[in-house]
């Protein structure tokens, strides 16, 4: 009987680029975590959450698309709102428009937070991310981040204004 044949696999540049991205992907996150829960009692999550709410008309969002701008299914979403309310940084809010949504609305305090943990945590970024590339590599990881992600969910990314 003749041996099976090996499944094909990731191997060479493919290989060598995955473990590369495989690495950032795990210790990326954690830094940006690190720093923000030390200086603000916020996840990377949370302060993402709050700084599109803060970039967003009104400062508020429907929750759904909230949670669309996140990746994020919305039962992750509202046990992130729970904790951001209890902070007194977002409250719930029916929908004018349409009473079968709920808004997540940034208060006073989450933008005063905002505001407060966003230059470390953009300092961070720079240094992370940032200071090891040249310009024209930060061009290419936009442009080869959004590829994948697109790959991944053809709804269009969250965007700053």
């Amino acid at each position: 009987m003749p041996a099976p044949s090996p499944t094909p696999g990731l191997s060479g540049d493919r290989l060598a680029a995955w473990v590369s991205v495989a690495t950032m992907l795990e210790r990326l996150p954690a830094a940006l975590d690190a720093q923000l829960r030390r200086d603000h009692d916020l996840s990377h999550y949370e302060h993402g959450l709050l700084t599109a709410l803060d970039s967003a008309d009104d400062r508020s969002l429907r929750m759904s698309t909230l949670a669309g701008y996140a990746s994020s299914t919305l039962s992750r979403l509202s046990r992130a709102i729970s904790r951001l309310e209890k902070k007194d940084c977002v409250r719930r809010a029916t929908d004018p428009t349409d009473g079968r949504f709920t808004l997540a609305v940034l208060t006073d305090v989450g933008h005063d937070l905002v505001t407060r943990s966003s230059p470390a945590h953009h300092a961070l970024v720079e240094e992370l991310v940032f200071a090891p590339l040249s310009e024209e590599q930060v061009r290419e990881l936009a442009a080869i981040s959004r590829r994948i992600s697109v790959a991944i969910d053809p709804t269009a990314p969250w965007e700053p204004r």
